[in-house]
């Protein structure tokens, strides 16, 4: 039987929002293998402001994750990107993570805000249950997709991230670009496909589990807006042309809880970053 964990209480408490009702959502659950009485109790608890305690099994203890070698390939504190070389000035070994400065030129940063200015949306993040894209209130931003290999800009963008990552071009997703405005956040989640939520099988069929993220800081920030690791009390502050780097599933396929991550709310001025996903194996 299915665990309610994080993420299906992010679903339940947006589908009440939307106005969905109890019945339907009870239905749903009970067709993911939920228990009916564990259902209507979940959806009940929710309908009330409840907050339902996430049980063990669903936050594996570290201890169960195996943390194996870095995929990154360092020289010194340097990493090659083949076209330049970005800088390492924080490292993290639990969860794995990397600050890297000189990912992005100034000018590269301000070209591809110009490029998707004109092409942002409400962003989504994946139903746990069914796996489709949805609008949800933790995550207040908009955003675009560049497609791989786009245009010349993109293709060499692309190029340099999967060398610094030290994965095939082919492994990784499109580029997402983001914008958050004042009181933009994106609350404590994770990047890998929950196994154990229903949506996440038809993700996890092309190219495999998300392996590794890195999110590039495409501007400077007046105030807020700093990538939070809650788990282990990591911040890191936005600048231009810097990026984190972060792993989470190593090479048995385990995924790494400590991986917890969000965007805190910006409180001054405008928040612009483009995100990386890469998954075990060729996606396009």
């Amino acid at each position: 039987m299915p665990e309610l964990s994080r993420e299906w209480q992010i679903w339940l408490k947006d589908n009440l929002q939307r106005g969905c009702s109890v019945a339907s959502m009870v239905e749903a659950m009970v067709s993911a293998g939920f228990d009916a009485q564990q259902a209507s109790a979940a959806v009940a608890a929710v309908s009330v402001g409840k907050d339902i305690p996430l049980k063990e099994s669903i936050r594996p203890p570290v201890g169960e994750y195996i943390y194996d070698d870095w995929p990154i390939a360092l020289l010194g504190n340097r990493i090659d990107g083949g076209d330049g070389w970005a800088t390492v000035v924080m490292r993290c070994e639990k969860p794995q993570a990397l600050v890297l400065d000189g990912v992005l030129s100034d000018n590269e940063c301000d070209e591809v805000i110009a490029r998707a200015k004109t092409k942002l949306r409400r962003s989504t993040t994946v139903d746990p249950l069914s796996g489709e894209e949805s609008v949800i209130a933790q995550r207040s931003s908009e955003g675009t997709f560049f497609a791989l290999r786009e245009d010349d800009l993109i293709a060499r963008l692309d190029a340099r991230i999967a060398r610094l990552m030290c994965c095939p071009v082919e492994n990784g997703e499109g580029l997402q670009i983001l914008r958050y405005g004042v009181g933009g956040e994106y609350r404590p989640h994770f990047d890998y496909f929950p196994p154990a939520d229903p949506g996440s099988a038809k993700h996890i069929a092309q190219g495999g589990q998300r392996v590794a993220t890195l999110v590039i800081y495409l501007s400077d920030v007046d105030q807020g807006g700093a990538t939070i690791f809650p788990d282990v009390g990591l911040t890191v502050n936005p600048r231009k042309g810097s990026a984190v780097y972060f792993r989470y599933t190593n090479s048995q396929g385990q995924i790494d809880p400590l991986s917890l991550h969000g965007g805190a709310p910006v409180e001054g001025g405008e928040k612009w970053i483009m995100t990386k996903w890469v998954r075990q194996r060729r996606y396009s």
